[in-house]
């Protein structure tokens, strides 16, 4: 072990294609890890929101919870999926956080006086950010992932930052990884170095140079052009890291195990290397990729056109059906083209059916529709945050027969609010950072399903919302079958509801998939994927029986 944390920087030139930065900083970071080093990775992004909070999914795919309540970039859920070990507020720094501080910073007078500049306020700003965890005493190694492209205007002053940092922490505890883009010319059937050389230059004009190449490919790259992208890149032949297209991300660690990518690393860094133990890892991707059986689930959203959307959620189904020995095919389905009419249609062949978060009154009615089509015909339903308020509301117009119940956040005027604002939230009117985030406390009913899933009295879970199920409802609710069945010790929020006469109904008001990793797939998606597979299997015996 390290006494003082050593840092990688990796950054990205040219098109660095959907396998990019964030999975190569996982993977490396899983392979030393498996060496005993104790490893942490944090994302730089560059633009300047605040957080990630605020911006549409379309624009930025999900936004990702940690423990502490921070909104972050998708990225860290790679992060937390690989090495099993929660981020922070201190993994995610943005444009918008650095700026924010620096000019706080600049009106309580801590500058003194000083023309507040990028050079050094800016990046001083950002290199404290940077060695924040390293100088926790927690890490030996931090990898910083740095956002966006090499060249860009938003990444000027990160690139500099680096080049200051490489030269504070002097030689053998600072490494630059850069990835870049080799293409394949078809109609030349040759690969182009050409991007690489011109985004390895560009860094360099910046002040910094290249330790390590990790290539992009699609093609495996022979030794003669590794020979020359070391000669023109200035760095060692076997620093030429090939990262060729893989079936699966989970493939990634042990691609980058076979090129030598940890074995360089540690030798740069002036560490001890060891083969690393990463067979619990190959155990999972086995059963990933060999499968004993197959089911199909309805994934109900209103932004399944971009997948990184619901990026944990589908994770968290190769997790639990790895754990199953399932291939989980995800079917995505608009709630805004479900109605009662089509809802057979569109989910009777489904083995179960998760109706997603979000946020706004858009595709809210297909989401109820395709609420009571499972509930009505005995289809495995999950519920997740607006599925779960979804899932109440359903109940409520079509069980209870209050035709109007809604959310106040699509019906402020509704006269059954049977999901309202908490009380302390009523008067905010900013939209970052104001929810219910975090991890907070839940106690499971004796006797329920939910407590059986989860084997525990009490469990912790990460939330992102701002409406609740309004308690005024609760009696009336349970009293018609739905019941309450997880509740939050200190304000007595309902946190999950449950119909015991379905095979398998939950809602839930937090985010289960955040926590869900390679090591430790989520209980609940585990038994949502158990209970599809029962669903099958039932419905073929039937139809086999209906044929003889």
């Amino acid at each position: 072990m390290t006494t003082t944390a050593k840092y990688i920087f990796v950054t990205g030139g040219g098109v660095t294609s959907s396998l990019g930065k964030g999975i190569i900083a996982a993977s490396l970071a899983k392979l030393l890890q498996a060496q005993g080093y104790r490893v942490t990775i944090q994302k730089l992004d560059p633009y300047i929101n605040v957080d990630p909070g605020t911006l549409n999914p379309y624009e930025h795919g999900e936004c990702y919870v940690t423990e502490d309540g921070a909104e972050t970039d998708l990225d860290l859920g790679h992060y937390e999926r690989f090495l099993n070990v929660p981020t922070s507020q201190a993994n995610n720094v943005t444009t918008g956080r650095i700026y924010q501080s620096v000019i706080q910073k600049e009106r309580r007078g801590e500058f003194l006086g000083k023309t507040v500049q990028v050079v050094p306020h800016i990046t001083d700003e950002i290199k404290e950010r940077i060695q924040m965890l390293g100088k926790s005493g927690d890490y030996d190694i931090v990898i910083t992932e740095i956002g966006g492209t090499v060249g860009d205007i938003e990444s000027l002053p990160y690139i500099e930052a680096v080049r200051q940092l490489r030269w504070d922490l002097g030689e053998n505890n600072g490494i630059v990884i850069h990835l870049t883009l080799v293409p394949f010319l078809s109609a030349a059937g040759e690969l182009k170095t050409k991007p690489t050389q011109h985004s390895v230059k560009t860094l360099m004009e910046s002040g910094v140079q290249a330790d390590i190449l990790v290539c992009r490919t699609e093609h495996q790259l022979p030794m003669e052009l590794r020979r020359k992208l070391a000669l023109f890149c200035n760095v060692k032949q076997e620093a030429v890291i090939q990262s060729i297209d893989a079936s699966t991300i989970y493939d990634v660690p042990n691609l980058m195990l076979e090129e030598g990518l940890d074995k360089v690393v540690l030798k740069k860094l002036n560490l001890e290397s060891i083969v690393p133990d990463i067979s619990n890892w190959n155990k999972f991707v086995h059963r990933h990729k060999n499968p004993k059986y197959e089911i199909t689930i309805g994934l109900i959203g209103k932004y399944v056109e971009l997948q990184d959307s619901y990026k944990s959620i589908l994770e968290a189904f190769i997790h639990a059906g790895a754990e199953n020995e399932v291939k989980v095919n995800i079917e995505s389905v608009h709630s805004e083209y479900i109605n009662e009419d089509n809802a057979k249609l569109k989910l009777g062949h489904l083995d179960g059916v998760l109706v997603a978060p979000g946020f706004g009154e858009r595709g809210i009615e297909g989401k109820i529709d395709a609420v009571r089509y499972v509930r009505e015909n005995n289809v495995p339903f999950f519920g997740i945050c607006l599925g779960m308020q979804m899932a109440v509301i359903e109940f409520a117009r079509n069980v209870l027969n209050l035709k109007d119940a809604d959310s106040t956040e699509m019906s402020p005027d509704t006269k059954n609010p049977v999901i309202s604002l908490m009380e302390e939230q009523k008067s905010v009117t900013d939209m970052g950072g104001t929810m219910r985030l975090g991890a907070w406390d839940c106690d499971l009913k004796i006797g329920s399903a939910i407590r059986d899933i989860y084997k525990s009295e009490s469990i912790s879970e990460r939330h992102r919302h701002r409406y609740e199920f309004n308690s005024d409802y609760k009696e009336q609710i349970e009293a018609a079958g739905m019941k309450a069945t997880g509740l939050n010790p200190n304000t007595g929020l309902v946190e999950i509801v449950e119909i015991p006469t379905h095979p398998w109904f939950i809602g839930v008001q937090y985010h289960p998939e955040y926590k869900s990793t390679v090591a430790n797939p989520h209980p609940l998606f585990v038994a949502f994927v158990k209970a599809g597979l029962n669903f099958s299997k039932k419905r073929k015996s039937a139809k086999m029986a209906q044929n003889e």
